[in-house]
Order: structure tokens, then sequence, then C-alpha cells
């Protein structure tokens, strides 16, 4: 079988890490090059893209673009990982609170907001992770960042025994902590609060539609019909512009050489990263606009 190559976009299970995916992935493919566009928490379920392949070469291009969680939060008691895997450091006896209170609340969170990562988080402080540290016992000062929240809508609301539960859609940037969005929102309500459940359900465009389980890639692998299932890579950055190439200046494009503007359609007038094709719609690779005014190649993907 040759190599595969595209963007396979798989559904996670609770109780892996990414990186158990991408192993398990591996040993199904029969194949090393494969790399995951954004790391998931074990517990956490849903759209993990992987690249395959030279299709590697555009993860960092898809892990700048938004994701979607759906997130379970519950308002009265806290965890020292602002989840429920953790410890219950604070608890409350009753939680009065309104429909009304918590849609206003989450209407507060919409746009750019500062949050503080987690302790136990992949946040790398001195060299050392976040979770490394807090596994022993330690807490350190950690540098707030902006994210932002492009749509937050409420779902749901169900009291368990003492407490409510609270599901929401979050439409977000990447670096997004739903675990801290969910204690700083209880925070605004006067509350504890903890995530109980996550899944992201859109990752870069993909969402659980576009899915396979382990089990289903496994029998497409043996099948032999896994490529059909595939995003190929310009389509996984399709939010890059598209422009061709005249076809005298194709050679040039794929040898890596500068290009005037003119030699591209439409011609190319504003900075940033774009896809180019040939006359005949194959993807050539990533270019730019250069601080000199020609075209540039960032990543050529189709060969000679």
């Amino acid at each position: 079988m040759s190599e595969l190559e595209g963007v396979l976009a798989v559904y996670k299970p609770a109780g892996f890490t990414s990186h158990d995916v991408v192993a398990k992935a591996r040993r199904i493919l029969g194949m090393k090059r494969i790399g995951h566009t954004g790391t998931l928490d074990p517990q956490v379920t849903g759209v993990l893209p992987l690249c395959l392949g030279r299709a590697t070469r555009v993860v960092e291009y898809i892990q700048e673009l938004p994701k979607e969680y759906v997130a379970t939060l519950r308002l009265g008691m806290s965890s020292d990982t602002e989840d429920l895997t953790g410890t219950i450091t604070e608890s409350v006896d009753e939680v009065h609170v309104t429909e009304e209170e918590i849609l206003e609340v989450l209407q507060q969170f919409t746009g750019v907001i500062s949050q503080t990562p987690p302790m136990y988080s992949a946040v790398k402080v001195d060299g050392k992770r976040l979770y490394e540290l807090a596994r022993e016992g330690k807490t350190v000062e950690r540098k707030s960042r902006e994210v932002e929240i492009y749509e937050i809508e409420m779902l749901g609301m169900i009291w368990n025994d003492t407490y409510p539960d609270i599901t929401f859609r979050a439409l977000c940037s990447k670096g997004t902590y739903i675990r801290t969005l969910c204690v700083d929102i209880g925070r605004a309500l006067g509350l504890p609060g903890v995530m109980v459940k996550l899944t992201r359900t859109m990752s870069a465009g993909i969402t659980a539609d576009h899915c396979l389980t382990l089990e289903e890639i496994a029998e497409h692998r043996a099948a032999g019909t896994l490529q059909d299932h595939l995003i190929p890579a310009d389509q996984s950055i399709a939010h890059m512009p598209m422009y061709t190439v005249m076809e005298e200046k194709k050679k040039a494009a794929l040898q890596g050489q500068r290009l005037s503007t003119r030699f591209v359609s439409p011609e190319v007038k504003t900075a940033g990263h774009f896809r180019l094709y040939d006359l005949q719609g194959l993807f050539l690779g990533i270019y730019e606009l250069d601080e000199s005014g020609s075209i540039a190649p960032v990543k050529v993907f189709a060969q000679m």
C-alpha cells in the first residue's frame, strides 16, 4: 500500500491522550509520519484531526483555527484540576441561581478575555510543564493570556441534587482552556465551579460528522478505503486565499523561486499566506507576498 496523505478526522474516545491516539493510528496505518492538531485531555472526547504523511506540514496552520466545544459546568464546587478528575477543594451547601442570571453572565464572556492557565496544564514554565509541578505539590505564578470567545450559548440546565449542571457551547480561539472558562463563569456568579464534561465538536471546520472512530479507521485500512475518507491537505487550509500561477512560471514556483505578482491570478495585493495552484488545479503549495513585493514560497507540496 502507498503511504496515506491527508487529514484524518478521528473521534477521540475518553481515556486516551492525544498522543495515545497518534500511537494507535501509527500501529493501525503502519506509518510514522502522523501529527495531531491540538491536545485534548484524556477524559475529553471529540474531534481530533490527524495529519498524515506530507499533510503534517499543515499542522501549524490547522492549529491556529477556531475550535468549538460543548461543556458541562457544575456550580457549587471546585477542584484543584478545575474538573472532576481532581480533588474537591471547595463546596457550598446551597446554590441559588436563576437561568436568567446564568444567561447574563455567559454573554459577559463573549469577545477577548484574559485567562490564567490552570496548574494542571501542559504550559511550560522554566522548561517544566505545569502539570508536572502540580503533581509535585507546587504552585507557581502563571502569566495570564488573552483568548477569544467568538460565540457562547447555554444549551441546558439540570439540577444534580444540590448543584445545577449548566451545559453550554463555546466557539473559541486556539489556547482557550474550557476548564478555566467554567471556573471563571462560576466566579462571575459568585460560586465555585468545576467542569464535569467536555466534548470538542469542531476543530478547524472539521465536525464530528467527518470523524471516524479508531475501530472504523482499522476497518477502512483493512479494506483499502481509508484514502477516500481523508481530507486533502489543501482543503484543510481552505481559509487561505486561492491563487493560480501561469503555466510558464509553474516550474519556477516549484523550484522555490520568487515570482512577480503579475504571473499569478488574481493579482496578489495583500500580505499573508495563500494556496497556489497550476492551471489544471494541482495544489503546488503555500506561498506569501514578501516584503519586497514578490511571491515567495513558504512550503512547496507538488513535485516536479
